[in-house]
């Protein structure tokens, strides 16, 4: 095996050598490959301010929904903290049908975060797939609630209807 020995001149050369632009052999060419670059951009921006007022209707109207299916079954739901990004020492969390999620911190501090809010749309998404399955059990559990109300009242309707028809036989009708 044969070893190489490199002088300190000829890193420094080749040190140069890999600071220096790349010049293209053809200006024209460099500055046409710019302007395309930036005209490529400039769609993107475009299509960034397109897709950011479609995102803004969308979220105005999910949370329009929300509001409608939540506000009947409970006033929040709860949030599980681990899926929240790093926030502090968050103890519990809820969002509301209003699409604002209330933290509760370990120090007593409480902090409402509004999710319709552009800066807060990552959080949004990460809230709304935590909550979303939770759906199905609220809606059970109003299900259940509102047939035990039926059955209370079919049972307690029904001996009031006995009892007053009893009563209407024994008094007389004016």
């Amino acid at each position: 095996m044969s070893q190489e020995t490199i002088t300190p001149q000829e890193v420094t050369m080749e040190i140069a050598a890999k600071k220096e632009p790349n010049l293209s052999p053809n200006p024209a060419a460099s500055v046409q490959a710019l302007v395309d670059s930036l005209k490529s951009a400039g769609d993107d921006i475009g299509e960034i301010t397109e897709l950011t007022s479609e995102e803004k209707l969308l979220v105005a109207e999910f949370f329009k929904s929300l509001l409608k299916l939540v506000q009947p079954l409970a006033s929040s739901v709860p949030v599980n903290t681990t899926v929240l990004p790093d926030m502090g020492a968050v103890i519990q969390a809820h969002i509301d049908p209003t699409g604002h999620l209330a933290l509760l911190f370990g120090d007593g501090r409480l902090e409402l975060k509004n999710l319709t809010d552009e800066a807060n749309r990552d959080l949004m998404i990460t809230v709304v797939e935590d909550v979303l399955p939770k759906f199905k059990n609220l809606t059970s559990a109003y299900k259940r609630k509102v047939e035990n109300r039926i059955k209370f009242l079919s049972s307690v309707t029904k001996e009031m209807q006995k009892m007053s028809e009893a009563f209407s036989l024994v008094t007389p009708s004016s």
